[in-house]
């Protein structure tokens, strides 16, 4: 067996190219992560415009340096729960929504966080998010832009983000 076939089975078994809509629970649009307990008053903003707006979603604390793998699970796992945005937030090092987008393939926005315990304020979270490498893409908003996280999550299922068996979105008509 080649190296490229072995690659190819590999894939094939790790990221099927296509699953039936049977393999798709219905769980949460929106799988929100925080890296410490203490965050979560921080996103409740973004907890509070997805509710607003009816769409389901859920909070979970993990962190990309003390739960690496648990974090690498949700992540490859969230698209076969139901899941269709991810939105993480971390301060200092932020290196959550890398980890997240690293081991899936839906969007990820990363909401940059600020910090008592760093000099920079929260730049450093910022440049964090916003400098990922080619191939781990992550949508960058404000810094403590839980709301607008909410608010681009939202903009995201609307363009046909949802559940596969989702009926179509209405076509503009000019």
């Amino acid at each position: 067996m080649s190296q490229a076939e072995s690659k190819e089975g590999l894939l094939a078994e790790v990221v099927p190219a296509v699953l039936p809509v049977e393999d798709f629970e219905r769980g949460p649009l929106v799988g929100i992560l925080i890296g410490s307990e203490s965050d979560r008053d921080r996103l409740q903003p973004a907890i509070d415009e997805l509710n607003e707006r009816g769409i389901s979603n859920e909070l979970n604390v993990l962190s990309a340096h003390r739960n690496p793998q648990e974090v690498a699970e949700y992540s490859s796992r969230a698209a076969v729960r139901g899941v269709r945005v991810i939105i993480a937030a971390a301060g200092m090092s932020a290196a959550l929504p890398g980890a997240v987008a690293a081991n899936t393939d839906l969007p990820v926005i990363g909401v940059p966080l600020t910090s008592s315990k760093t000099v920079a304020g929260g730049l450093d979270a910022i440049l964090s998010i916003v400098q990922m490498p080619p191939g781990v893409p992550v949508a960058c908003v404000s810094l403590d832009g839980a709301r607008n996280a909410a608010i681009l999550a939202a903009k995201i299922l609307a363009q046909g983000g949802g559940y596969p068996d989702a009926p179509p979105r209405p076509q503009v008509v000019s």
